[in-house]
């Protein structure tokens, strides 16, 4: 009979460990900033499918307009997190200089599907001319 509660205490175990795929390397990461689009560094981000890259809060990062109200922002630190140098856009993924490992741009997994993802804020269109990113 101990040996059943002993198994069954185990797989209730196994079953609430955290499975969420999100396996973020950025803990402690917090921000939380209004870019204002009037400004021209964000003229990029006027149209669907065009990309800015600004210094907000003090880190690299991306925003992508993905259609007429949706937007998404990722910090370029390579998620390993042992690279100093940003990562690059090239329209479909972002890419660590460091190791040529690639990401995706609508959610930030890795291509290969192993390791960190990279770091996506939350973005909030506020007014037709701001938007609060925030994590």
């Amino acid at each position: 009979m101990k040996k059943v509660i002993v198994i069954l205490f185990a797989i209730l175990l196994y079953n609430c460990t955290d499975t969420n795929d999100d396996n973020n390397c950025f803990l402690g990461v917090v921000l939380n900033e209004t870019v204002n689009l009037s400004n021209p560094q964000f003229i990029n981000i006027q149209v669907p499918g065009g990309h800015t890259i600004a210094n907000i809060g003090g880190r690299n990062i991306i925003i992508i307009r993905n259609n007429t109200s949706s937007f998404k922002a990722f910090d370029l630190q390579c998620p390993e997190r042992n690279c100093t140098t940003p990562m690059t856009f090239d329209g479909l993924k972002l890419i660590c200089p460091c190791t040529n490992k690639e990401y995706n741009s609508l959610n930030g997994s890795p291509i290969d599907g192993e390791g960190c993802f990279a770091l996506e804020y939350n973005v909030i269109q506020v007014s037709n001319s701001a938007l609060q990113i925030s994590r």
